[in-house]
């Protein structure tokens, strides 16, 4: 049972955290620093990377599933554009998923170790670029992602935000293994003489249904003793339920949470990007 004093904290937090944010436009004016691109390669792992800005480091991880890539921020799947948004005060990093079907990153499929052969990726490239500490901000299955950055790498990510994270169903244990293998598995396939279905089969059986619970990559306790502060913009369909997004932000003791509904009307959007404002000012190192 959640402490409904603890409820009432994260509530009027978050709307006390959004009022206070000082009102700026909601998405940077261009010309605020070029884009750059560049490649990791790692053994037979190649990952296409994109920077902008300046400042402290800020990791984006884009929607879209296993599909995830840069061009997803300014798509619909995407509320705003982190980049366009975060690139007037951070140095912002972002990377196509390996192996998603529209994006130019590539690499194996590890079968015994799905959700850590793409934190490897993410590390790796933070390495590659020269950086130690670094924030991070994730859509969608950026908030798996960013729970096993938080289990694998603790002293390194300062602070988090989960935004719209997927989280597991009990309803609905297979959505994201029926989901990957009607679409973004057989257009790899396609794409990879190398792979078979049979390959992604395992691959996904591994990643979502060895152990659906929660948030996929880490446990309840881990969440419970987790003491970096993340802030939570939850989200209500069936790929991002608001149940586990609302469950992990009761259990860490340093969460924040957004208003909800925050993507509706759009007038709202604005608002929540004002909250991830403060929460990232807040928390990032007073040296930068």
């Amino acid at each position: 049972m959640m402490d409904s004093i603890r409820r009432t904290i994260l509530t009027t937090g978050a709307a006390a955290t959004a009022m206070a944010a000082a009102p700026r436009v909601f998405a940077q004016q261009a010309g605020q620093g070029a884009t750059t691109m560049g490649t990791y390669e790692k053994g037979n792992v190649r990952i296409h990377f994109e920077e902008a800005g300046s400042g402290f480091p800020l990791l984006l991880i884009a929607g879209g599933g296993l599909n995830s890539t840069i061009s997803g921020f300014t798509s619909t799947i995407s509320p705003f554009d982190p980049i366009a948004e975060f690139k007037g005060k951070y140095r912002c990093i972002a990377a196509d998923l390996r192996n998603a079907n529209a994006g130019q990153s590539s690499g194996p499929l590890e079968i015994e170790r799905p959700w850590d052969s793409y934190t490897d990726d993410h590390l790796g490239l933070m390495d590659h670029l020269g950086i130690d500490k670094f924030m991070v901000l994730g859509f969608c299955i950026g908030g798996p992602f960013i729970w096993n950055l938080l289990k694998r790498a603790p002293d390194r990510v300062v602070a988090a935000v989960l935004a719209q994270p997927s989280g597991s169903r009990p309803e609905l244990r297979d959505f994201f293994y029926d989901g990957n293998m009607k679409n973004w598995g057989p257009e790899l396939v396609k794409r990879r003489p190398d792979l078979t279905m049979e390959t992604v089969d395992k691959f996904l059986t591994r990643m979502y249904r060895t152990d659906p619970d929660f948030v996929f990559t880490v446990t309840r306790d881990f969440v419970r003793n987790c003491e970096t502060p993340v802030l939570i913009l939850p989200d209500d369909v069936p790929a991002h339920p608001y149940a586990v997004a609302m469950e992990a932000a009761m259990l860490a003791p340093k969460a924040e949470v957004s208003m909800f509904p925050w993507k509706e009307p759009k007038e709202r959007i604005p608002l929540a990007v004002r909250q991830i404002h403060s929460f990232l000012r807040a928390h990032r190192p007073a040296s930068t």
